[in-house]
């Protein structure tokens, strides 16, 4: 069985003291809570901190972005090895806003990807059609154009620790999501990209992920999936109460 991922994109928000407050508060609400994998990346001047509070906790740590090469003259850049140095598990690649507005290409997120497994960190690999594309019939065709560049460089034996985060770009921060089941049929072609490139045995393990306006109302539906291993969570992981309450309805009980 996989285990379902709830993993929290706080973008560019919260100061540091925000974010003491914010994972302490969430520290506490989600105490009893088993069978998840609970990440928050938080950003960059948060790292450190929220490190601090949610050490022996389920909690782990998360960045939202990092730069492929592990140190040198990258002015404004974050490495690998500065990620994994101030705790970090786990880093965020490829979202649809890196994509967009610092026109990040699939190449890129494949160097990134590599970096990431050269020191431990599990990539949570963001793809997705924006609305152009869904109302144009390419969403199948821009998925898999963005699956297959992962598979030029990445082999079987790291294949199967990619985390993938279907995001339709037209339901991010809109307040519209992909239906659950629709959102399911996008995941299982995912996993039968992979299945194709690596076989059965990789494509189980692989977790697979919804993003898009995910919020305690649409969470449940989208977690009775077979297919949806849990959830990229974006403005709802911004409040304690109600990240919490999306990490309940993912519980393995």
């Amino acid at each position: 069985m996989r285990i379902p991922v709830i993993a929290g994109n706080w973008k560019m928000n919260k100061t540091v003291v925000e974010s003491i407050a914010l994972v302490k508060e969430l520290k506490d609400f989600i105490r009893e809570i088993k069978g998840v994998d609970i990440v928050v990346c938080s950003p960059f001047t948060s790292l450190w901190v929220v490190k601090e509070i949610i050490n022996g906790t389920s909690i782990h740590l998360g960045a939202q972005n990092m730069y492929w090469e592990t140190k040198g003259a990258f002015t404004g850049e974050i490495s690998p090895l500065m990620l994994k140095d101030v705790g970090c598990e786990y880093v965020i690649l490829g979202h649809s806003e890196r994509r967009e507005h610092f026109k990040e290409t699939s190449e890129e997120v494949v160097k990134k990807t590599k970096a990431a497994f050269s020191f431990n960190l599990i990539p949570i690999v963001c793809i997705g059609e924006n609305f152009e594309e869904r109302e144009s019939g390419k969403t199948k065709s821009i998925i898999e154009q963005e699956v297959k560049a992962l598979f030029l460089e990445i082999d079987s034996t790291l294949a199967g620790r990619i985390i993938i985060a279907y995001e339709p770009i037209w339901a991010i921060g809109t307040g519209k999501s992909a239906n659950s089941q629709e959102a399911n049929l996008i995941n299982k072609f995912i996993r039968e990209l992979f299945s194709s490139e690596y076989g059965n045995k990789v494509a189980e393990q692989i977790r697979i992920l919804y993003g898009g306006s995910v919020n305690p109302k649409n969470i449940e539906e989208l977690m009775n999936e077979s297919d949806i291993d849990g959830a990229l969570v974006g403005g709802a992981s911004l409040y304690a109460l109600t990240f919490s309450q999306i990490v309940k309805a993912a519980e393995i009980l």
